[in-house]
């Protein structure tokens, strides 16, 4: 069954928001405006940064006949940073208001960080820069952050871990950085026993697994898949821990592949930058 947290991600813009015509055409003015932003973003970088695509960590594959984009990322190489609201305490909502640089490294990709609420809060356990924002979220519930275990990516200064809320709760682990959703796709080298082959659950979907202490890879499907999913990060990927972040909204900004989405309002977003 589709989570409904997915379904009303996917509702921001759409159906039964009680927009009337007028309300419609403005939001559509918008998201046209909005990639016309993005495009002229990516041109600029192309010419700012023409060695960035030499260097992306992100990459097109194809694993048992679905493709993807995955992007590996090492923390001794980049930085890698959560975002939801911006200096104006408004959510970014979308990948063209992000800083362009850190500490002088250029953004290189970024994608939708977890699921959220109406107003683009997070559902669950959200850190940035050591400050909790919103706190764990261990109750339980339908749709597919509360398709238990779920999980915590979380990073403190070069490492990178991805475990289950419920441990993570336990063992109070220091961070820096930290998004929690759900389910897990794999959990010590197992998949979730909750995702099955042939599940009618299918939506295009991201998200997060780690490789070693200091490796995260991201990824993102091209096709609606969910078990399969599950399958690339375990099997192709090779990683004992992954995450589910969110589907149906799924967005990817990858210049150096021309991936620039701008489908709907987003809540968490998780970037990376060349480090310097």
């Amino acid at each position: 069954m589709a989570s409904p947290i997915e379904m009303r991600g996917s509702q921001l813009i759409g159906q039964g928001s009680g927009q009337t015509e007028a309300g419609e055409l403005i939001v559509n003015y918008q998201r046209h405006f909005r990639r016309i932003v993005l495009i002229a973003l990516t041109i600029a970088a192309s010419l700012n940064f023409p060695s960035a695509n030499a260097g992306s960590p992100c990459r097109e594959i194809t694993f048992r006949a679905i493709a993807y984009v995955v992007c590996t990322v090492d923390l001794h190489a980049y930085l890698v940073r959560l975002f939801w609201k911006d200096p104006q305490q408004q959510p970014y909502g979308g990948f063209d208001h992000l800083p362009r640089r850190i500490e002088n490294g250029p953004l290189v990709f970024a994608m939708n960080a977890g699921m959220y609420e109406e107003d683009r809060s997070p559902v669950g356990l959200y850190v940035e820069r050591g400050k909790a924002l919103r706190p764990v979220n261990q109750r339980s519930g339908s749709g597919n952050f509360y398709l238990k275990p779920n999980g915590i990516l979380f990073i403190h200064g070069e490492d990178a871990r991805i475990m289950t809320t419920e441990r993570f709760a336990a063992e109070r682990p220091k961070v820096e950085f930290a998004t929690q959703s759900g389910p897990m796709l794999v959990i010590g080298g197992h998949i979730h026993s909750r995702i099955k082959s042939g599940s009618t659950s299918r939506k295009i979907r991201n998200g997060a697994g780690t490789l070693d202490s200091h490796t995260l890879v991201f990824a993102i499907s091209k096709q609606p898949v969910f078990w399969e999913f599950a399958q690339l990060f375990r099997v192709r990927l090779g990683s004992r821990n992954a995450l589910f972040l969110d589907g149906g909204i799924s967005s990817l900004y990858a210049p150096a592949l021309r991936r620039l989405d701008s489908l709907y309002p987003m809540g968490p977003i998780i970037a990376a930058y060349v480090r310097k």
